[in-house]
């Protein structure tokens, strides 16, 4: 694989760093947080920008740029934290709408979601089967939901929510559900985006609001995406965090001398480029390698990207928060704000152990994780 960016891809890149550059300041930041963690007016620029369908197939309105597309999208929003619902909205709704939903259901959805008119996130967990969290009992020719999905990010905005369904065979379905019939709770989460918990209990489907096809196929699909988004959202994040760490302590006097000239941390500032340089490049690949079809090296893949996002992305913002000193734990000083979605980040859809667990199980299946031919 090509580890830097062709011209359509940096294009891509220029573009949506212009973008949040300029919308997403540190006031902006703390107006949208105080009022929801939604911004509505930076989600209407991205779709009149043709942001919003970077990563979808032509044939349906998009860009046809892939998940590559959409990692150089969100390495630009991490870098500015900005608070917008793209990795959600994108990776687990429109893209699995775009790959498996039924003429009326793309016909349905897509338009508006590219526009910035309708909102559908993905209220997806982990588990397989009858594990997952919302289950479908069968009444008349449709079901009713049951269940709760602890976090779900804007669904307080969304019109609907892709959800992964435990049915009653014990087979998985992936469905697509109006929020009218939801509950939701808002929730004060980490990096105070626009998240909720949202009840299940009693809404009702039809097979119209089914994604055509193997419903655990699709699921696994979507969660290998998400993942591998919450990856690329990682990268920006951590690449500014360092970035801010690398000015602060080249500009901070101590003792007659720049602090950044101390071994130690100059030496925890390397091992920090060291974790984001392992996220930005497990994320290519894994992101390369759905692009190009290769979906049973992309298994692993995303799992080895999401491990590095939650376990070296970790490391990154506590080392970048802790080398501004004082100043690092004053929670009106930016840098707060990138420990803050370092965390949301690697703890969504699986922990560092979590991960780990599941990349051993897909080893043992004969999977790799090495290079590709």
């Amino acid at each position: 694989m090509e580890f830097e960016f062709d011209d359509n891809l940096s294009a891509v890149r220029d573009l949506s760093e212009s973008i949040f550059a300029a919308k997403s300041g540190v006031d902006r930041l703390r107006e949208v947080e105080s009022a929801g963690g939604f911004d509505a007016d930076l989600w209407k620029l991205l779709a009149d920008s043709d942001v919003l369908g970077i990563a979808l197939p032509e044939e349906v309105g998009g860009a046809g740029l892939g998940m590559l597309g959409l990692a150089a999208v969100l390495e630009q929003q991490g870098r500015r934290v900005a608070q917008v619902p793209l990795w959600s909205v994108v990776a687990t709704a429109a893209l699995p709408i775009a790959e498996f939903g039924s003429a009326e259901q793309k016909a349905s959805w897509l338009p508006g979601l590219l526009d910035g008119s309708v909102i559908v996130a993905g209220a997806f967990d982990i588990g397989h089967g009858t594990n997952l969290p919302v289950r479908a009992e069968a009444t008349g020719d449709g079901w009713t939901l049951r269940g709760t999905v602890d976090s779900v990010s804007a669904a307080d905005v969304a019109d609907a929510l892709v959800v992964p369904v435990a049915m009653p065979d014990g087979g998985t379905n992936v469905m697509i559900v109006p929020t009218e019939r939801l509950v939701r709770t808002t929730l004060n989460v980490t990096n105070r985006e626009s998240n909720s918990a949202v009840q299940f209990d009693g809404a009702t489907v039809s097979a119209g609001d089914v994604l055509p096809g193997d419903g655990t196929a699709v699921y696994e699909w979507t969660l290998r995406r998400a993942r591998v988004a919450l990856a690329a959202l990682a990268v920006g994040v951590c690449e500014e965090a360092l970035a801010m760490t690398a000015k602060y302590t080249s500009e901070r006097i101590q003792f007659g001398r720049p602090i950044s000239t101390n071994q130690a941390v100059s030496v925890r500032a390397a091992d920090a480029y060291l974790d984001t340089e392992s996220i930005r490049l497990t994320t290519h690949r894994a992101a390369w390698l759905m692009d190009t079809g290769v979906e049973s090296e992309a298994e692993a893949a995303a799992l080895v990207a999401k491990w590095w996002a939650s376990r070296g992305g970790l490391r990154v913002v506590q080392a970048t928060q802790h080398l501004h000193g004082g100043i690092g734990a004053d929670v009106d000083y930016p840098i707060h704000r990138y420990f803050l979605w370092g965390r949301q980040i690697a703890f969504s859809l699986g922990s560092a152990g979590t991960i780990g667990m599941e990349l051993g199980n897909v080893l043992e299946k004969g999977a790799s994780i090495g290079a590709p031919v």
